[in-house]
């Protein structure tokens, strides 16, 4: 495996586990992921989903970050027409003053939430619209000059946290090459435009401060198990989950219901999200990352573990980072 390995945790509350607890397995699987060879760990910013514990995307790296000692740990990502980006800027740059070399900020566009939560979030319906000129005072505030006269992060200023766009869209694609900057695209959920992406952010890319060449990353699900059945089974519940917390916005359904909903129309478009899944023993898995890294065109993978409890996803890690073979420390 020639490309490095990352993980995306979204701190999912699983079952009658409780939010204390799932916060607790992103130690967990921190620590195994920084011993088993992962590049980074990434949290990504969801509101007022009750599966997903990652919404305070900063204070949960902040703590995973007192809790490990020497992986990349970042947001992938914030979403910074939610924020100020003086706001993220100073929380960033407390990060990197605490944890220097260890911090990535990962942005995005999108809501991360529904009409009503953007409400409570006060967020202007229109803040998407400033996402590239926000991104660009962000940076100021990072590297410097700052575009705001009068105005510094403190902390932040001069800490240069390394940026990454998040995205799913041409859109995505072309302000990061405009701004000379990593691209990660949302393929683990967003499949449909990868393909058109990625050659376009590659083609149009721009040399920065931060980066000479271009650089991307790419989402992919990962079930993988001792055995193949066992994988399987593993992808079944994951597909349920889904499937209710989309469309029923609940997790208590029961199989049979979770089935029906897979069955119907709606069920069938949630799935394709997951069109990018690899699942299967260890080998399976190994081939199907090589062969997506290469349609991709990745310069790094990041996998979303779908295994359900804590248990089978740190068996999940471990077993993907002996198959490919990481540098475990």
């Amino acid at each position: 495996m020639s490309y490095p390995l990352s993980i995306l945790d979204l701190a999912t509350v699983s079952g009658h586990q409780t939010v204390r607890e799932s916060l607790e397995a992103t130690v967990v699987l921190a620590k195994l992921a920084e011993q088993a060879g992962y590049n980074r760990v990434w949290y990504a910013e969801h509101h007022n989903m009750a599966s997903i514990a990652s919404s305070a995307t900063g204070v949960l790296v902040a703590h995973v970050a007192a809790n490990t000692g020497r992986i990349r740990l970042g947001a992938g990502g914030i979403m910074l027409p939610n924020h100020s980006p003086l706001v993220i800027a100073e929380q960033f740059g407390t990060l990197a003053e605490l944890h220097p070399g260890r911090i990535d900020l990962g942005l995005g566009r999108a809501p991360g939430s529904d009409q009503l939560t953007q409400r409570a979030l006060r967020r202007d319906p229109t803040a998407a619209e400033y996402f590239p000129q926000d991104v660009v005072e962000l940076q100021g505030y990072h590297n410097g000059p700052s575009l705001v006269p009068g105005v510094e992060a403190t902390p932040g200023k001069g800490t240069r946290v390394p940026l990454y766009i998040l995205g799913s869209s041409l859109f995505g694609g072309s302000l990061a090459a405009a701004l000379g900057l990593p691209f990660a695209f949302a393929s683990h959920f967003a499949p449909d435009a990868l393909e058109q992406a990625v050659p376009l952010y590659r083609e149009r890319f721009q040399a920065s401060e931060q980066l000479e060449r271009p650089y991307v990353i790419a989402g992919v699900n990962v079930v993988v198990a001792d055995t193949t059945g066992e994988a399987h089974d593993h992808l079944l519940y994951a597909q349920r989950r889904r499937v209710a917390r989309f469309l029923a916005r609940t997790d208590h359904l029961s199989d049979e219901q979770a089935d029906e909903l897979l069955d119907s129309r709606s069920g069938q478009q949630v799935l394709q999200m997951m069109e990018y899944t690899a699942v299967g023993d260890p080998r399976a898995v190994r081939r199907y990352l090589d062969d997506f890294a290469r349609h991709a065109d990745a310069d790094e993978l990041i996998v979303t573990l779908m295994s359900p409890g804590l248990e089978n996803r740190l068996r999940a890690a471990t077993l993907l980072a002996e198959v490919a073979e990481l540098p475990a420390a």
